[in-house]
This record gives C-alpha cells, structure tokens and sequence, in this order.
C-alpha cells in the first residue's frame, strides 16, 4: 500500500468502500496471525510520573492525583491471576517513574519468568539503555513505547522534554529492537494541529519501523491538562485529523495492512468510546488483541491517563469473562502462549522460564 492509497483511505467516509477496507484488514489478519485473539493482562503497577505532557491526567504537576507504586507482592499476586486465565503475557505498564529502580524491576522481571511460561511486556517510559539492557538481560520479552506522533514539531509541543534529554523514541525503539526485544509503538489520532498527512506518516512509520506491535486511539485528553481545558488550536481548515472511533478502526486496519504479522489490540480507549462494541468492532477491522485490566481495583481508578475509561470497576474475574464471551460471540477463539510477533522476517522467539 503506497502513501496515495493510505491517505484516500484516511479520509474516505463512504461505509460502502470502508467495508472494502475493513475486508482486506480482516483477510490480512487471518492470513498472518489467524483468528486466535490473545489476552494480554495489563498490570498499571504505578502512576507517579517525571514528565508534563500536555495531555495526560499522570503527569507530574497533577497535584489532584493520588499516586501509587505497587509492591513486588501485588505485582506477583496480580501475574497469578493472569496465569490462573490463562493468559501468556502479562504487560507492566506505568509513568516514567524513577521510583521504580533498575534492580528492583529486574528482580520482579525474574520472578514472572519463574512463575510460568510467561512473556513479559514492559511499558515504563523513556529509560536509560542501561535500564532497558538490564530488563531484557533478567528476560523482559517486549517493551512498548509509543511514539504518538511522526511530527516532530507537534511532538515536541505536547511532550516538553526532560532537561538535558531530549526525545527520539523511534531511536530508542530501534535500539530496543537491538537489545533483542519485540518492540511495540503506536499514536494518538485526532491531536488538535495533527493533519491527514501526519497520519498518513505515522502509518508508514509503523513500516519503516517494522513494528511487533501497534498501538492507536484517539485522543483522549484529561480535563486537568492544558490540552484538555482550553482551545489547543487546530490544523488549517478540512485538515486537522479527527479524534473519532470511525479514524481509529481506519488507522487500525492500515496498521494491519503495512505491517502485516503485527500485534494490534483493541483498546480500552475504543471500548471507552462505543462500551457496546467498540472492542469487537477494533477485533473485526484488524485488531488481534486485548487487554485486560488486572489491576488492584484500589489503583485502577488512580491511574486516569483519561477519565471515564471502560470497565473501570469490574474485578479481573468479571473483565475476563465477559471478554472470553464477547470474543467467543465472534466466532473467534482465544490465544494459547505468548502469542510472539509474525512480522515478515521476525526470527522466531522462544519463551522460556528463568
């Protein structure tokens, strides 16, 4: 698919040629990841944060927000519930929180792979390559960083850099690739000042980064950021991409069809804009993936990236059935394993204890 085609499809709106596409994602899908759907329990183990993007409800001058760190039991606790689901990859997710020290995550790192034959997914921000080294040196299998925008203009607007570093995640996702991760990016669609030709970059950044997995949602500002309380500006009329669930399945199903044998999920960020089928929606135009929340009901609702989210109060046991439900109802079944990457010329990757 050629830039010419990904921005027709960016902006097409007539459902009659959208089916089209979401026929070609849904052939993509099955031909090279088939039908299984993988579950992938989602650990957010702390919401401190160093950073002030302009979006983001964990960012660090939000003085409203109580703030969490899980302790290695809870974390372990939350990782049985996953294996007991039968999950085959747990996903520790947080702010970029130096709290959490480099030996201390190696430690728990060790101890997941102890536990079961589990892939272990790290999503912890922009760290030191000695940081991410030493994660993958104690088995990390994944990390997922997300690099929300190819624009480097509007990056940098919506992300003020750390003093003395500045930020290149496609960088750091290459050198993640190096260390021997699978590597997982992924955007924000609908940022007030993102055009349609942003987007269309960003999709064939997912190509040239050759990514394991893709992440996109649409913007969803907290209230209590500059982004979310005031007028942010916009693109020039008929070019400012919108932040709707129709642009997400698009930029969903193009992920599909430019990086094919990547992991795609259907976010909670689609079920928090269509709670009746948005996720199955995401699993029928490309989406392969989802997430359920193992969280601690006592931090889930502390970790309000945005407000409202879906299934914010359902316990692990309730999201897990219902999810196995709802993907049974689409005929599909649920993944066995870690369910590693098929990306064309991925090596194969072997999960193993210890």
């Amino acid at each position: 698919m050629n830039r010419a085609e990904i921005q027709a499809w960016l902006r097409e709106e007539a459902p009659a040629r959208l089916e089209d596409l979401w026929r070609r994602a849904e052939a993509a899908r099955r031909r090279h990841v088939g039908d299984e759907v993988h579950l992938r329990g989602l650990i957010e183990i702390s919401n401190f944060c160093v950073r002030e993007c302009l979006y983001c409800g964990l960012r660090a001058s939000n003085c409203a927000l109580a703030r969490y760190r899980m302790t290695a039991g809870e974390i372990l606790a939350a990782a049985r519930q996953a294996v007991a689901f039968g999950y085959g990859t747990v996903v520790l997710q947080s702010g970029e929180d130096y709290g959490i020290e480099t030996a201390w995550m190696s430690g728990i790192v060790r101890r997941l792979k102890a536990l079961a034959p589990l892939a272990v997914t790290l999503s912890l921000g922009e760290r030191p390559e000695a940081d991410l080294a030493a994660w993958r040196e104690a088995g990390a299998d994944r990390y997922l960083l997300r690099f929300e925008t190819s624009n480097r203009a509007l990056y940098d607007r919506i992300h003020p850099p750390l003093a003395g570093r500045p930020s290149d995640r496609a960088a750091i996702l290459r050198r993640l690739r190096e260390l021997g991760y699978e590597i997982g990016g992924g955007i924000m669609i609908g940022i007030p000042g993102q055009t349609y030709d942003d987007l269309a970059d960003d999709v064939e950044m997912f190509r040239t980064l050759d990514l394991d997995m893709i992440g996109v949602g649409p913007f969803l500002p907290h209230p209590a950021t500059p982004l979310g309380c005031a007028d942010a500006g916009c693109a020039p009329p008929g070019e400012q991409a919108p932040n709707t669930e129709l642009m997400t399945y698009k930029v969903v199903a193009l992920a599909q069809l430019v990086c094919p044998g990547a992991n795609i999920p259907s976010t909670t960020a689609l079920a928090t804009l269509n709670r009746a089928e948005g996720r199955e929606l995401g699993l029928q135009r490309g989406a392969n993936v989802v997430m359920p929340n193992l969280t601690p009901l006592e931090y889930r609702a502390k970790y309000e990236i945005y407000p409202a989210k879906a299934c914010l109060y359902e316990t692990p046991g309730d999201c897990d059935a219902c999810l196995k439900r709802r993907i049974a109802a689409l005929g599909r079944g649920v993944g066995v394993g870690p369910g590693a990457s098929r990306r064309a010329g991925a090596a194969p990757r072997v999960f193993t204890r210890g």
